[in-house]
């Protein structure tokens, strides 16, 4: 299990050349990357983008690539010449106009905008080979803390289930013994009001079918256990479950307010309050899962 929050770094050097990548990211309902790079190697955004994609499927993840490129190799140099012309014509002209000296330095010239462009002529396979040492490092980086924070969430999770099944179980022992108690008091009651100890067992029982029918929650129990058993599979699954365990609670909190719509027993309504704040918290919860 992995939870959807991390953060990973790295760096790498080579000839000159310095990488350095950070990736984190925090929950979103799907996969949002985004990705800071320079303009230099915006090219390689697709890239990056599938590396990260074949390790993470959900979540809001920022990407940041810094590169510091201090080697000559794949650097030009280039005089802008036609730009450097119309300077030093303007710059005649002003100085014609205004009788001061027109002595023109090319170094000066030089400094003006865009007369002096450094070209950076990357070969890109090297670029890509050497940024992927950083990126992979970073990932992994990255992928070790969800891990990690999946972890705490998967016991926190655990704690809980167990907790729910204890009241589910509670609640079985309970419905089962209130129909019990019903046939004990409806008998009783009809002894009372007829003053006699002689009973139509047949129309007892008849009452205590429909009554039985009424409050029986044995299907919701019997479909509770199912979703109870699913989830606790679900959390030794290493695939990406925020999804589908999201729904499996869903179907949870129906049944138990189902199981609350028929209680007729004040300890199976407090039963079912305690498992829907559980599964609340859960909800909560696995909304930080991947």
């Amino acid at each position: 299990m992995k939870s959807m929050t991390g953060f990973g770094r790295s760096r790498f050097e080579n000839e000159n050349r310095t990488y350095q990548v950070e990736i984190k990211s925090v929950n979103h309902r799907y996969s949002d990357i985004n990705i800071k790079i320079p303009k230099s190697i915006s090219y390689l955004e697709e890239k990056i983008k599938k590396e990260i994609q074949s390790e993470v499927t959900r979540g809001k993840i920022d990407v940041s690539i810094n590169l510091e490129n201090n080697s000559s190799k794949g650097k030009n140099v280039k005089i802008n010449h036609e730009l450097a012309k119309i300077y030093i014509e303007e710059l005649k002209k002003l100085a014609l106009d205004n009788e001061i000296n027109s002595n023109i330095e090319v170094t000066e010239i030089s400094k003006f905008p865009d007369v002096l462009i450094i070209e950076n002529i990357d070969d890109e396979e090297t670029i890509w080979e050497e940024l992927k040492i950083p990126l992979k490092e970073a990932i992994i980086n990255f992928v070790r803390m969800k891990e990690d924070e999946g972890e705490k969430i998967k016991e926190d999770l655990q704690e809980r289930i167990e907790r729910i099944n204890a009241k589910v179980c509670e609640i079985s022992e309970y419905s089962t013994r209130l129909v019990e108690e019903y046939v004990v008091k409806l008998e009783a009651r009809i002894k009372e009001i007829l003053q006699t100890n002689i009973v139509d067992k047949d129309r007892l029982n008849q009452e205590i079918v429909i009554y039985a029918d009424k409050c029986s929650v044995e299907e919701e129990l019997t479909r509770l256990n199912s979703h109870i058993n699913q989830f606790k599979k679900m959390l030794e699954d290493s695939n990406p479950i925020g999804k589908k365990i999201d729904f499996l609670i869903q179907e949870m909190n129906r049944e138990t307010n189902t199981i609350g719509s028929k209680s007729a027993s004040l300890s199976i309504t407090n039963l079912v309050i305690d498992i829907k704040t559980e599964l609340e918290d859960i909800r909560e919860q696995i909304q930080n899962i991947e």
